[in-house]
């Protein structure tokens, strides 16, 4: 039950930064350029935090699940994504909603080797 608790701690921070994040004034036009923006960060971190910790498969400790399934999982916003997307489609903007789609799962997965890689570096 504690690591329920721990989990839900994260989310709380996590949905918290996702929210200040949205308040930013940036690109207000009709590309969903925030929850891109949330989703790399995300992916950054996780990949940062699984070399730190060097817990693959993550989730090992209540460490992980307060940072990657609270916190990260919290901030990141893929359902969003999966939201923005179908209104997209809806729009008749499909070109966007391919663009859109392709560079969510690019930068994401770019977003867990370059934390991962940054990490390596640092440590040396």
């Amino acid at each position: 039950m504690s690591q329920c608790f721990l989990v839900g701690a994260g989310g709380f921070i996590g949905a918290a930064a996702r929210y200040l994040v949205m308040q930013m004034p940036l690109g207000a036009g009709v590309f969903p350029i925030k929850t891109l923006l949330i989703n790399f960060i995300g992916a950054l971190a996780v990949g940062i935090l699984t070399e730190m910790t060097g817990e693959l498969p993550p989730l090992t400790s209540d460490r992980m699940l307060f940072l990657e399934m609270g916190i990260c999982g919290g901030f990141t916003a893929f359902s969003a994504f999966g939201l923005e997307t179908v209104m997209l489609f809806e729009d008749g903007r499909s070109g966007t909603a391919y663009l859109y789609i392709a560079l969510s799962i690019g930068l994401c997965l770019a977003g867990v080797v370059m934390g991962r890689v940054l990490v390596k570096t640092v440590k040396g």
